[in-house]
């Protein structure tokens, strides 16, 4: 398993040793003597360089038969430099090192956002989607909807007397949130469960689809606050991006800056749902729900501190 030490990695390696899994993941070297997660108590460690082919092939397989290569990895910043390096070759070197140690399953932790390439990310992301499905192994690519810990940033600003900041009028874009327990329960149903194998699976969470206003109107209600909003129009993206792309001729700092950007504003006007070429808009009917867990009662446990602000790469407030 790559990608094992994020708060998704996680869950799916305790899914699949709750379902009696023997399941190798294989990290960077640690730095400290800090213990690994919890979570993967009960699985083999093993260490060595995602980005170094022959690290996975030594470190990792070591001439070892495994029945399924599972990733949940993904590039930290979204930075196409970043991007090309893992969301594309990283997991390709592995590909080819799985298929040399006669690996015949894959299951891939992938991103809905994927249907509509603008970024490089997603067009890195999409280059292994293909690979993998011409790979000639029995493949799983999971495209989930947004993620809890995505959406959970601006309780900090409120708590602090803070507005909670919308694009436009806070309903120009949706989505189904799945946990990351339910999104690791999915996973691991990937490798046994013929009817999601060979297939693109985009999958959100339980409930219907909620907007960014949604979001906020059910924070300001567990915080017993009168809601206080700051619409942000999304022009002002197209500003900045612009002001720094220019800069970025100049800066090579500034067209990476540029690059976020880009991402911010995509986040902020597109959908995580799935994406209905015929009528060319976001179809909540058609995004696929599962499991148990709902982004509002994670917000609860949230606000009376009985879960932690796990966020990580994804704090963006």
């Amino acid at each position: 398993m790559l990608g094992a030490t994020g708060t998704i990695g996680r869950a799916a390696a305790r899914a699949m040793l709750d379902r009696g899994h023997e399941v190798v993941v294989f990290l960077r070297p640690r730095r400290d003597d800090r213990p690994l997660p919890q979570e993967l108590a009960g699985a083999t460690s093993r260490f060595g360089d995602v980005v170094d082919p022959a690290s996975l092939e030594n470190d990792g397989f070591c001439g070892e038969r495994f029945d399924a290569l599972v990733s949940c990895m993904a590039s930290r910043t979204g930075a196409p430099r970043d991007a090309w390096a893992i969301d594309y070759k990283a997991h390709s070197d592995a590909l080819k090192a799985a298929k040399a140690a006669g690996i015949p399953q894959m299951v891939l932790l992938s991103a809905i956002c994927v249907q509509k390439p603008l970024l490089e990310f997603q067009r890195a992301k999409l280059a292994f989607e293909t690979e993998l499905q011409d790979s000639g192994l029995t493949w799983s690519i999971v495209r989930p909807t947004a993620f809890f810990k995505s959406l959970s940033g601006q309780l900090g600003r409120l708590k602090a007397g803070k507005p909670y900041l919308l694009f436009g009028d806070g309903t120009l874009t949706a989505c189904k949130p799945i946990s990351d327990g339910d999104l690791g329960n999915f996973l691991a149903d990937c490798l046994t469960d013929p009817a999601l194998q060979n297939r693109i699976l985009p999958i959100g969470g339980p409930g219907p689809a909620i907007t960014p206003k949604d979001q906020g109107e059910e924070l300001f209600r567990l915080l017993g606050q009168e809601p206080r909003y700051k619409r942000v129009p999304p022009a002002l993206l197209d500003v900045i991006i612009g002001f720094l792309s220019v800069g970025g001729a100049v800066v090579p700092s500034l067209k990476a800056k540029a690059e976020f950007a880009r991402i911010g504003r995509y986040y902020a006007t597109e959908s995580m749902l799935v994406w209905d070429e015929a009528t060319s808009r976001y179809d909540a009917e058609k995004t696929p729900s599962y499991g148990t867990q709902t982004l509002f009662d994670f917000y609860a446990k949230l606000v009376r501190g009985e879960i932690a602000d796990d966020r990580g790469d994804h704090a963006v407030f």
